[in-house]
């Protein structure tokens, strides 16, 4: 009596063989058709076909290890700057010098400094993944932003690149000159201009058309610009104006550009909450785990560089809460970010990031009224 049911099954498990072979058929189809024409060439022809699959191997392994090899990653790397046996505050006179102003020594801009180190991880220390030519072709054409793959890296550097301009903008417009009267930093205000350049040039585009200078070439004279400031800025030949105001409208200019990320979190988390299949969910993660990790060293920075301001309005315990949000976000580091609905069986990583962004930005607001009064 079971025969019946053991042929059935027998014969829908044939049926999902022959499917899978004839999809396996399909997609191997190309490649055996290509090997078959390679092997029919001259030799000529296949030393040409040779050496271009061959560079097109190599380019694409070295993509695979350029997106997939992320070298310096430390959500801890501010500590190696030692900021807490600073104190000094940004600007302020050290020594008088013997030999006229020339030998005068000022503190440096720890801000300064943390901006040109993350844009050097960004350009010098790993390739800036999205102006590569490959990253530009995309998938088959299809962008890699659209896709699960390869995107990761490069969306994580563009949240680091996101902090790292509002913070030139606020070193060239208010940080480096004194109360907005006087003359802007010509470093400050190249390592400004060179920063706010797009995102995605190439050696050579089409629109225009013609050679250009690629988008890394500008970030890596930013880091020059920004390191030559902070040099005058120790020989007291430049200056840094860290009053309370400034601090204060850095600190909220930081908390509207996270508050912004929150809301693209929020609204990638409501909307396409498709569990492991959302493409564009790693790309919207790693974006703000890349602003989070430059603003926690640049807030310390900050932190370093309006020593007298911190001290003076009784900061250093907001300032340790809003740290110790930082450091609980940045331990988020999952292989696979699943987007599920709040009702479903997975946890969604964007609603956990975007909980921890709003958390950064709720001590920013507090920091921010004490500095007002």
């Amino acid at each position: 009596m079971l025969d019946p049911i053991v042929n059935f099954v027998t014969r829908i498990f044939q049926w999902i063989g022959r499917g899978i072979g004839f999809v396996i058929g399909v997609l191997l189809w190309p490649f055996l058709w290509a090997g078959r024409w390679y092997v029919e060439r001259g030799w000529i022809l296949k030393t040409v076909v040779g050496v271009i699959l061959a560079l097109l191997v190599i380019f694409y392994a070295r993509f695979f290890y350029i997106t997939q090899f992320w070298n310096g990653f430390d959500p801890g790397y501010i500590t190696a700057y030692n900021l807490e046996n600073r104190n000094v505050s940004a600007g302020e006179q050290i020594t008088e010098g013997s030999g006229g102003d020339t030998t005068k020594t000022c503190g440096n801009s720890a801000i300064a400094q943390v901006t040109a180190d993350l844009t050097d991880f960004n350009v010098n220390q790993n390739t800036w993944i999205s102006s590569t030519l490959l990253y530009k072709l995309g998938l088959f054409g299809l962008d890699w932003d659209h896709t699960p793959f390869m995107d990761n890296k490069a969306s994580f550097q563009r949240g680091i690149n996101q902090a790292v301009r509002r913070t030139s903008t606020e070193l060239a417009d208010n940080l480096g000159r004194v109360r907005t009267t006087s003359q802007i930093d010509a470093d400050l205000q190249d390592a400004r201009g060179n920063l706010q350049f797009d995102e995605e040039t190439w050696y050579f585009g089409l629109s225009p058309f013609g050679p250009k200078t690629p988008t890394p070439s500008y970030y890596r004279d930013a880091v020059k610009k920004l390191r030559a400031f902070n040099r005058r800025l120790e020989t007291c030949q430049a200056v840094f104006d860290a009053r309370a105001d400034n601090l204060k409208q850095y600190i909220d200019r930081i908390a509207s550009d996270i508050g912004s990320t929150s809301a693209i979190l929020k609204e990638r988390a409501e909307n396409y909450n498709y569990g492991f299949f959302d493409p564009r969910a790693d790309d919207r993660f790693w974006f703000a785990y890349g602003q989070l990790y430059a603003y926690f060293g640049l807030m310390k920075a900050a932190q370093a560089d309006f020593e007298d301001v911190i001290k003076q309005k009784n900061l250093k315990s907001l300032w340790d809460t809003m740290d110790a949000q930082f450091v609980s976000a940045l331990r988020i580091q999952p292989w696979i970010i699943v987007n599920s609905s709040e009702t479903g069986i997975f946890a969604s990583h964007l609603t956990t990031m975007g909980f921890y962004v709003l958390r950064v930005r709720s001590n920013m607001v507090e920091i921010s009224n004490v500095l007002a009064q």
